[in-house]
């Protein structure tokens, strides 16, 4: 097998699932992760449709996915004195089965953290690469050679930065900003007494304010040109959603008000990885967002753990030929992701006018509605290779 060592940028979903597959065809894996553990809470993420499952349940996780899954949300849009106005159904919003992105990434990291070299507090500073590997420069570790880097670090790709270019020119920032706050009590809920939820959104144009369900429980998205603020202050970001945020009617003030009380408070722009012609560079490779995110669009969690189980076994089926798999696996993937890169969430969440929010509304409730649904759950289907040899050798 050439090419056993490797290296992944990112401990957060695309990272621990590469880890797993690699690891079960017999490379060394290490993992490095900035952050000093493994993140908590997070966003609500989801998997739909059977290429999905059929991933997870050949990592045998499915099962400790559903035993912590969230729930079935809808989103009730009210007017001001409360009154109902629409619906947005659980199955839109949170597919077959959702699950927190810390919980997630805890039972992928339970499945690797033995087999694999786990680093945290720390990030890859420079890359090159070489004839016979990449020489890996770190924040506050040592040198190293890998034979293969993965850019498993999400839409601000560290890695893609460092291989491909900066940010501005693989990320279109798509006009709008989310904000999640304060995990949800209804997380606190036994999984198995988690069945459906709801939670009440209120709009006006350019910005929706939602409040409760399994998700967390505040959640905000604003429409805003880019926005030049530090992504780690919490107060800054808790500052932002109380400006942007002032003024609005319903119960809006008093979730401004408690938005103090909230230590997870995350913001961040609705932003999708431009079309990439390859997400691959010599031996670097990106996985998941850092490729091909796109904010909110609901494929994105799904794609990371089928883009890892594809690279991974390419590699596998080639004998660690990083030239033939990241061909096979760039081939794959380009025709996978082809929906997601079209669809943006935050004119969907928070239309810019009066009329755009009525046609929304209205759209909730039609039969285009559920058209939209089946097109976008096809899309999220793939006929994945079995990779027969190697599975039943391990």
């Amino acid at each position: 097998m050439r090419n056993q060592t490797v290296l992944i940028s990112g401990a957060s979903i695309a990272g621990p699932a590469l880890a797993y597959w690699l690891q079960r065809y017999g490379f060394a894996v290490t993992v490095v992760e900035r952050a000093p553990e493994l993140r908590r809470g997070g966003q609500a993420v989801d998997f739909t449709g059977e290429t999905h499952h059929d991933v997870l349940r050949r990592m045998g996780i499915l099962d400790d996915i559903y035993a912590h899954r969230t729930g079935t949300t809808d989103v009730v849009y009210v007017d001001e004195s409360g009154k109902q106005l629409a619906v947005m159904s659980g199955e839109f919003t949170g597919g077959d089965v959702e699950i927190l992105r810390g919980d997630l990434s805890r039972i992928m990291y339970e499945k690797t953290y033995e087999s694999c070299e786990y680093i945290f507090g720390d990030s890859i500073s420079a890359l090159t690469e070489t004839d016979d590997g990449v020489w890996v420069e770190f924040e506050n570790g040592a040198p190293r050679q890998f034979d293969l880097v993965f850019g498993a670090d999400g839409i601000h790709s560290r890695v893609r930065r460092l291989t491909f270019g900066p940010e501005k020119d693989y990320v279109k920032h798509l006009g709008h900003y989310y904000c999640i706050a304060g995990s949800s009590p209804w997380l606190s809920r036994p999984a198995g007494e988690r069945s459906r939820a709801t939670s009440y959104g209120y709009n006006v144009p350019g910005r929706v304010a939602i409040s409760g369900g399994s998700k967390a429980h505040q959640f905000y998205v604003f429409a805003a040109p880019e926005l030049d603020y530090p992504r780690g202050d919490v107060d800054a970001q808790r500052q932002i959603i109380k400006d942007t945020f002032a003024g609005m009617g319903w119960k809006v003030p008093q979730m401004l008000t408690e938005l103090d009380g909230f230590d997870d408070v995350y913001l961040d722009s609705v932003a999708r990885v431009r079309k990439m012609k390859s997400y691959t560079r010599g031996r670097i490779a990106l996985v998941g967002d850092a490729g091909y995110g796109n904010t909110l669009g609901g494929f994105g969690t799904g794609q990371a753990v089928v883009g890892a189980y594809i690279i991974a076994g390419e590699l596998a089926v080639a004998g660690g030929d990083h030239t033939v798999a990241f061909d096979r696996y760039n081939e794959i993937m380009r025709g996978y992701t082809k929906m997601s890169e079209q669809s943006s969430a935050g004119r969907f969440f928070a239309p810019k006018t009066a009329r755009g929010i009525k046609i929304r509304n209205w759209f909730l409730g039609s039969k285009a509605m559920d058209l939209m649904m089946k097109m976008a759950e096809k899309q999220k289907n793939l006929d994945l290779p079995d990779y027969p040899a190697l599975v039943a050798a391990n």
